[in-house]
This record gives structure tokens, C-alpha cells and sequence, in this order.
């Protein structure tokens, strides 16, 4: 019966320690909401909105910290530091190379529909000062919901099966469950959903590759921004985010290809662009986690001393 509980470190099993996680950050994502709701019952909050969706993802994400935290330390005994959002060595080069090659995934992807569909775009001649504003206020929302998406998605869950020597399970699992809760998005459809289960495989290996969320959380974080903000894409069925992007969106199909209303995700322009960036990712030898983190991350952990942050 023990065995069935605990593992031979004496730590409860990863599947059990999944179901823990998921338990807290449910727990305390209701509490905290509650009590945000109750203080800001005064104010009035558009559903749809910008203020809307940076709470909604704010109230997101501190939940699914402050469960990782607790998971971390007292489920297996290991520093907030090894959930890969501290600052460690090498965090900032894989952010640059994140922020980097997801827009050049992205830059692919559209110029696959621009060539052989009919994507096009023209210059937004609302005014710079709108456009920027617009940049600044999209982007805190596409970091933040990155932030949270990548915590749940590619930090404990994904951490804590590979330390289980499960890495790739986990991935696969992740994947389906990203692509899955993209499925009430407007507009979803049978290829969108294929290329958001993709979309989770290449944050995976992203995040496998450097053992931190910079790099994942990078390429997270500039695909929606370069795609909503700075082309007028649709990211994902949504179009509330970005008010005024700096190009204005012109698509007239086919939609297998360029996604049409879904955006760019909902065609197979995207899927060849995530193919190669994931091969890319696979076979680059410049992409190396710091070794504290791979030993943090990996099986056997706390062979050595951890210091806790």
C-alpha cells in the first residue's frame, strides 16, 4: 500500500503530487477571485475588456505560483528556484533567444499564408500615439497571460513527472490539455486545436532544451504579441486585446491555410512553422540549462545540498 503512495525516496508519487497541485491552485485560484470580486465590487469591469482580461490573467497566475511554491517545498522538499522563474544563470540569454525565434516563428508562419494564400497587410493609419499605446497595453496582457499559461502548463506539472524520469509523458499530456481548453475559443476548429496541442509540444522542448520558463516563456509571449499587436492577427479567436495594431489584417483564405477568423493557428501555415522551429529547437546545440537547474529538474534531485531562496 506505501508503495503505491510514496516512491522509494519516500515522497509521494508524481501522480499524486499532479493531484495535489491541481487541488491548491483550483483551491486558491476560487479564493482569490472571490475576494477580488469582493473588492472590487465597485468598480465597473467589462467582461471582454482590457482591464478585464489583465485581471482575469493576473488572478490566474498568482494561484498557479503560489501552488507551485507550496508543491515544491514541502512535496519535495526543493527551493521556488527550480520552478525556472528566478533568476539564474543563463536566464537572460534564453530569454533574448526566446523573445528572438518566436517572432521569426511567427514571421514564418505568416509569410507561408502571405505567399501562398491570400494574407495581406496595410500599414494602420489610425496614429502613432494610438498604435504605441496599444503596443504597451497588449503586450502587458500577452506577458502576463504567457506568464500564467507557461507556470501551469510547463512549470510544476511538467517538472515534477520529470523528475519521475517522465518528461515526454508529461509533454504529451500537457500538450493535449493546452489544446483542449483553446477548444471554447471562438471559432476553434479540428486544425487550430491540432496546432495548439503543437504549440504545447514545441513549449515543452522549449522548455526540456534550458531547464527555466525564460526561453518558453519568450517564445509564448512574442508569437501572440508580434501576431495580435503588431499584425492584426486574430490570436487564438480573440480579437479584444489588441485595439490598434500596427498593421491592419487582410485574409481571404484559404482558411486550411491561413486560419482566417481563428488566426493564424488555425492553419497549416502555422503548423509547417512550428514543425521547423520545434526541429530547430531539437537539434541546436547553443541551448543548455545552467547546471543547477538541470540537476534541480531531473531525477535524484537532492543528492546534493539545496539552498533554499
Amino acid at each position: 500500500m506505501q508503495q503505491i503512495f510514496l516512491n522509494e525516496a519516500g515522497l509521494l508519487r508524481s501522480g499524486w503530487r499532479f493531484a495535489v497541485f491541481v487541488f491548491v491552485f483550483v483551491f486558491t485560484g476560487t479564493i482569490f477571485r472571490a475576494l477580488a470580486q469582493e473588492l472590487l465590487s465597485g468598480m465597473q469591469i467589462v467582461v471582454g475588456t482590457n482591464r478585464s482580461l489583465l485581471l482575469n490573467a493576473g488572478l490566474s497566475l498568482f494561484p498557479a505560483l503560489l501552488a507551485s511554491w507550496l508543491c515544491v517545498r514541502y512535496l519535495e522538499k526543493l527551493p521556488f528556484r527550480s520552478i525556472g522563474m528566478f533568476f539564474t544563470r543563463g536566464w537572460l540569454k534564453h530569454l533574448v533567444f526566446g523573445i528572438a525565434l518566436g517572432v521569426i516563428t511567427l514571421g514564418v508562419a505568416v509569410s507561408i499564408a502571405y505567399v501562398f494564400g491570400g494574407m495581406r497587410f496595410t500599414l494602420n493609419h489610425v496614429g502613432w500615439p494610438a498604435i504605441l499605446r496599444s503596443l504597451l497595453v497588449s503586450g502587458t496582457i500577452f506577458a502576463v497571460a504567457a506568464a500564467f499559461e507557461e507556470i501551469l502548463f510547463r512549470g510544476y506539472i511538467l517538472q515534477t513527472f520529470s523528475r519521475e524520469g517522465l518528461a515526454w509523458l508529461a509533454i504529451l499530456m500537457t500538450s493535449a490539455f493546452f489544446g483542449a481548453v483553446h477548444l471554447g475559443n471562438p471559432n476553434a476548429g479540428l486544425i487550430s486545436t491540432v496546432n495548439t496541442v503543437i504549440a504545447g509540444v514545441w513549449f515543452g522542448l522549449a522548455y526540456l532544451k534550458t531547464r527555466d520558463l525564460w526561453f518558453v516563456w519568450g517564445l509564448h509571449f512574442m508569437w501572440n504579441w508580434t501576431q495580435g499587436s503588431i499584425f492584426g492577427i486574430e490570436v487564438s479567436g480573440i480579437t479584444t486585446v489588441t485595439s490598434d495594431p500596427l498593421f491592419i489584417e487582410i485574409d481571404h483564405g484559404p482558411v486550411w491555410l491561413t486560419g482566417e477568423t481563428y488566426g493564424i493557428e488555425g492553419g497549416i501555415a502555422c503548423t509547417a512553422a512550428l514543425t521547423a522551429s520545434i526541429v530547430f529547437i531539437f537539434f541546436y546545440p547553443g541551448l543548455k540549462p545552467d547546471a543547477e537547474m538541470l540537476r534541480l529538474t531531473s531525477a535524484n534531485p537532492r543528492q546534493e545540498p539545496v539552498l533554499t531562496i
